[in-house]
């Protein structure tokens, strides 16, 4: 992913940033409650960790977008 130039875009990714950063730690707290409860299905709680891996991945693409570009 290139570096954004304009500084609208910017904000926007790193507002984007903040929000699946908030939504991670959203998940991870319900799979915390999930695990503890015992009669909680497992694939629901495949699926949020699924679901929270894929939110990590977003954010490492988007932070990466947000780090400029240095000349070789």
């Amino acid at each position: 992913m290139t570096q954004p130039n304009d500084p609208g875009e910017l904000a926007r990714i790193a507002q984007r940033v903040i929000e699946l950063k908030l939504e991670h730690r959203d998940l991870d707290a319900a799979i915390a409650r999930l695990q503890a409860d015992i009669d909680t299905d497992e694939l629901t709680i495949k699926r949020l960790k699924k679901r929270k891996l894929q939110l990590k991945d977003s954010i490492s693409r988007l932070e990466s977008a947000l780090i400029p570009d240095e000349p070789a």
